[in-house]
């Protein structure tokens, strides 16, 4: 196991977003956080990254415990979220946005990082303002592989982008996937979740409401109805 939630509760303020929170993620998987909007999925992100300081419960990474951790401490430790806004340099080009992330010790170089996403070998001179939303997606995912993450988080990862973008941002995952990394995903695209996924959680009111595998969640029928909604894969 590379990472375990148990019990984890944190706040915006005084509103308490998640509510006992406890999952794991095993070496080399893809789990999922599903949910309807305003669910927690995107805060229970946060707090694993010290973003939102959680109040209770803990949170070990390979072993240890980051709960209370700042936020460059986890990072360090081999955790690695790329949020939805992407957060990528815009004025910077796409391999100098690339190089500055990298890491000695990093397996991922800059060659194999074009190898998963030609398209950013073709624009690598080009600055961040000028690719699409879907090469500043394939941009902030590989600016935190050259990182070395030993578990990468991914924020809605393909939303709004364009049916043809989706299939090769879902190969590229896949691909990452293929090397080992564990993946943590929030999306809304329930097609692109059971492509990907090993297991899937549902958070409903900062709450896990519902656990299992794939194929489990693939079959049930009832689950999605009652939790996600039929506009989940819009």
């Amino acid at each position: 196991m590379i990472l375990e939630l148990l019990d984890v509760h944190s706040y915006y303020g005084k509103s308490h977003i998640i509510q006992g929170v406890s999952l794991h993620v095993e070496k080399g998987e893809v789990v999922t956080l599903l949910g309807r909007n305003g669910a927690g999925k995107t805060t229970t992100l946060k707090t694993i990254m010290g973003v939102v300081a959680p109040r209770r419960g803990a949170i070990r990474f390979d072993g240890k415990e980051i709960a209370g951790l700042p936020p460059h401490a986890i990072a360090g430790k081999g955790l690695s979220l790329v949020p939805e806004h992407r957060g990528i340099f815009r004025l910077l080009t796409v391999e100098e946005n690339l190089t500055m992330a990298a890491r000695r010790d990093s397996p991922w170089s800059l060659e194999e990082i074009y190898r998963i996403f030609p398209r950013l070998r073709e624009r690598r001179r080009n600055g961040g303002s000028q690719l699409s939303g879907g090469e500043q997606q394939m941009l902030a995912i590989g600016r935190a592989l050259m990182t070395n993450p030993k578990v990468l988080m991914l924020d809605e990862p393909v939303e709004g982008l364009a049916p043809v973008i989706v299939d090769e941002i879902v190969t590229q995952i896949g691909k990452i996937k293929e090397s080992g990394i564990p993946i943590i995903l929030v999306e809304q695209n329930l097609a692109v979740c059971t492509q990907l996924a090993d297991r899937h959680y549902i958070i409903e009111q900062g709450r896990v409401v519902y656990t299992g595998s794939n194929a489990e969640f693939l079959a049930d029928d009832g689950v999605k109805d009652r939790y996600l909604g039929i506009n989940i894969a819009a």
